[in-house]
């Protein structure tokens, strides 16, 4: 019998889990056997004990799960001790980060590790409830709205009393993916009065469609690459666009920024100069800072103030709704496991020519297999 194992996160900010005791019926079914490490769930308030009701293993030795798991399910990418332990022919599936992470993607290659990188899934139809990236997103555009309307010293909603008409809140988004989107539809219903821009021109209906208003800058040519995300601006459609931004922010309350380029780093959209024009007490929320911000002077999970401007720099914005964030992770992976394994060999299918797996596929039987990442680090 194959052995699942689902190890901690050894980051202590991250609350996120991978399994829930209730699926442990899906994973026994397709013939795993389940182990978990000891107080796994603890961070959902998640006794061991309902996992194992649930027919689940507790192991309380990190090292030996680790040394004996066949299939290992993760969230962060592992440290380079546990990496480590995997061994040859196992599976190693999670959020890996392969274009930051060479050293740790070169060991399991080396090790013969088969790895498995779930943002890296492509966004196409047969993919969609695997798709890991889209469903924590959406959970963190909502929960940056929720962290700038605290740090606001006004309320979102327009207020009519006695006393006088409180005016609704300005926000700004930057960027309407999966988290902009999310954000846009967050901030409309606590009230504010929302305006949105994105490079590319075809989701202004998706921006107008949640009541929101779409901003226009001529930057040319600007649509979506295959993948859904926005191309990369050249230097002189980022100034462009800079120059219009100074006005945008300059009369908003809140200013979200969500703007990111798979596999790059994030482009710098709010400088210094705009975040001047902006009032006292406004706010900006940096929902980039972990690929490199979007805004300067950000930091990871930590808060500064320029003017008067608070600006957040906004890490693991999916880990403080941990609940919904898990039990939509576990079941983007689960599915993704379902639809790979071959319930009848009780093995993985490395279908090399299949899209979904030619494209998180990171590495496999020695090799880095998947082409983008080989590019990358010749190229680095």
């Amino acid at each position: 019998m194959m052995r699942i194992t689902f190890p901690k996160t050894q980051d202590q900010s991250e609350k996120r889990i991978a399994f829930f005791p209730s699926q442990a019926r899906k994973y026994t079914d397709l013939g795993f056997d389940i182990h978990i490490e000891k107080n796994y769930g603890q961070t959902l308030y998640i006794a061991d004990a309902e996992f194992e009701a649930a027919g689940v293993h507790v192991d309380e030795n990190r090292r030996n799960l680790l040394l004996d798991s066949d299939l290992t399910l993760v969230l962060r990418t592992p440290s380079p001790d546990d990496a480590a332990l995997l061994k040859k022919n196992s599976i190693l599936v999670g959020f890996l980060d392969p274009f930051s992470n060479k050293e740790l993607i070169l060991r399991l290659a080396q090790q013969g590790v088969s790895a498995i990188s779930m943002e890296m899934i492509p966004r196409i139809t047969r993919a969609q409830n695997m798709d890991v990236l889209s469903s924590q997103a959406s959970l963190a555009g909502y929960a940056a709205v929720i962290l700038a309307a605290k740090a606001l010293p006004k309320i979102f909603p327009m207020q009519m009393t006695a006393a006088g008409t409180i005016s609704p809140a300005r926000v700004l988004i930057i960027g309407a993916g999966v988290a902009g989107l999310q954000a846009i539809a967050t901030a409309k219903r606590l009230g504010a009065r929302v305006e949105a821009f994105d490079t590319r021109p075809e989701v202004a209906q998706q921006i107008q469609s949640l009541g929101a208003k779409a901003l226009a800058i001529d930057l040319g040519n600007t649509t979506a690459a295959a993948n859904g995300y926005a191309k990369e601006l050249s230097a002189e459609q980022i100034e462009r666009q800079r120059q219009a931004m100074i006005k945008f922010c300059s009369m908003a309350d809140v200013v979200i920024t969500t703007a990111q380029v798979f596999g790059k780093k994030a482009p710098h959209i709010i400088t210094q100069e705009m975040i001047k024009s902006m009032k006292p007490g406004s706010v900006i929320v940096d929902m980039a800072v972990d690929s490199g911000g979007n805004v300067e002077g950000s930091l990871r999970n930590e808060r500064t103030s320029i003017n008067g401007v608070t600006i957040i720099g906004a890490s693991d914005l999916s880990s403080q709704v941990a609940v919904d964030a898990s039990l939509m992770y576990s079941s983007n992976i689960f599915n993704f496991i379902n639809e790979f394994w071959d319930k009848n060999s009780k093995k993985f299918d490395f279908n090399l020519s299949d899209n979904i797996i030619k494209e998180c596929l990171i590495t496999h039987q020695g090799q880095v297999t998947n082409e983008k990442i080989r590019q990358t680090f010749d190229q680095g």
